[in-house]
């Protein structure tokens, strides 16, 4: 038997998602700068030290697994979910992988973004100290909505949880809620799992039916409550992802600020959490910065401009311009109306100014583009000059020709 200090987390991401309305499965949208599914399982990394995933797929399985695959490798192995039978029955389609394993098992929803390293550490670890066969996550909040109510018993320990369709009316009125996220002693949840039964109006397995049987057999359940009940928010909607995004970017925001960097209007300011910021740069309202970027010390960016996948150094200016994979070396003043498309490089104290445009194009040091010029495929040497009304064109109907032109150069106007 397999009995390791981490546990193997069960990862339900097979639902289809239909509130969403979309044809990307509901696990792979992304949500500031992630997946969806990629938060849950970098929570469990950082929280729990699990080193093993156990995804159950169903809706547009081959897609799920393709990008979890790519992503996380020899991590993640999937259990397949046809049909989609309930909670209960997506836990129980890991059981054949798990056979030989005798540890904890933490058991995750793959819809909920917010769910955070230091609460997952902190429920793996009372479920550690208390010995208990499980150990759910719960929430307080003041509209449950349809989340599952905890149902205690005199004295505080867990009974059973009554999904929102079935509860009765003062069952309704309890403000205790399951987040669906629990720890389980494997061999316990499996036996359990092969006694619950499609009794509700679903007619589904539900995972939450498994606390009743451990309780019914004698076995002791316990409970961590989270502080923030936001951590426990699952996307379903469009708005509820939108919710949580908003959440994360304010999150963002002020690990920012904390760290040094100046964000003018917060409300007014998009930074994945991908993003990377060194200190002293000040950021003004209408900036959206995405995806791998890497920003300098001492940067001025905005007001309304777009970053993605883009590398800036130190003291760059940044003004109502756009930057797409472009890497903009130090002292650089961009803007406004200027487009950095993919593979642009523009060397150090070098100025590109309003409706420029560069692809795919180096420029070299001090380099001087201030107006209404498009440079493509292009190698502009150091310290040249060019006017605006310059246009490198250099395609001649089958292949593009890259254009040179060499250090100290002057191009003239139009």
């Amino acid at each position: 038997m397999n009995h390791p200090e981490c546990p193997i987390a069960v990862v339900m991401a097979a639902g289809k998602s239909t509130r969403m309305k979309s044809q990307t499965p509901k696990v792979l949208h992304t949500v500031a700068g992630r997946s969806v599914i990629d938060y849950v399982l970098q929570a469990g990394i950082d929280g729990c030290g699990i080193d093993e995933f156990v995804v159950v797929v169903g809706h547009k399985a081959d897609r799920v697994q393709s990008y979890l695959t790519e992503r996380w490798g020899n991590a993640v192995r999937f259990a397949l979910q046809d049909p989609q039978l309930g909670t209960g029955h997506a836990v129980q389609q890991a059981e054949a992988l798990l056979k030989d394993f005798d540890g904890d098992v933490l058991t995750l929803a793959g819809d909920t973004p917010l769910v955070t390293a230091d609460i997952l550490r902190r429920l793996y670890t009372a479920h550690r100290k208390s010995g208990a066969a499980a150990t759910m996550l719960t929430a307080r909040m003041d509209d449950p909505a349809m989340y599952g109510r905890v149902i205690r018993a005199k004295y505080g320990s867990v009974l059973r949880i009554v999904e929102a369709r079935d509860a009765g009316e003062e069952e309704r009125k309890v403000d205790e809620i399951n987040a669906s996220i629990y720890c389980f002693r494997a061999p316990l949840l499996f036996e359990a799992l092969r006694k619950v039964r499609p009794v509700n109006n679903q007619g589904e397995y539900y995972l939450t039916d498994v606390i009743s049987v451990l309780v019914e057999k004698g076995e002791r359940v316990e409970a961590v409550t989270s502080p923030d009940p936001n951590v426990v928010m699952g996307v379903n909607t469009r708005a509820e992802m939108a919710r949580a995004a908003a959440l994360i970017r304010t999150s963002v925001l002020e690990k920012l600020m904390d760290s040094g960097v100046t964000v003018m209007d917060p409300a007014n300011t998009y930074i994945d959490i991908t993003v990377e910021i060194g200190q002293d740069t000040i950021i003004y309202p209408g900036t959206v910065i995405e995806g791998e970027t890497k920003i300098g010390a001492r940067c001025v960016l905005g007001p309304h401009s777009y970053i993605r996948d883009s590398e800036f150094a130190d003291d760059v200016s940044f003004m109502m311009s756009r930057a797409w994979q472009a890497r903009v070396d130090k002292g650089v003043s961009v803007g406004p109306f200027a487009n950095l498309r993919p593979e642009a490089i523009v060397g150090a104290d070098s100025i590109i100014g309003s409706f420029v445009e560069l692809k795919k194009s180096v420029l070299g040091q001090e380099t001087h583009v201030c107006h209404l010029t498009y440079i493509g495929d292009a190698f502009v040497g150091d310290r040249a000059n060019v006017g605006g009304g310059t246009i490198t064109c250099n395609f001649d109907g089958e292949r593009k020709h890259q254009t040179f032109i060499g250090p100290d150069s002057f191009i003239g106007s139009n």
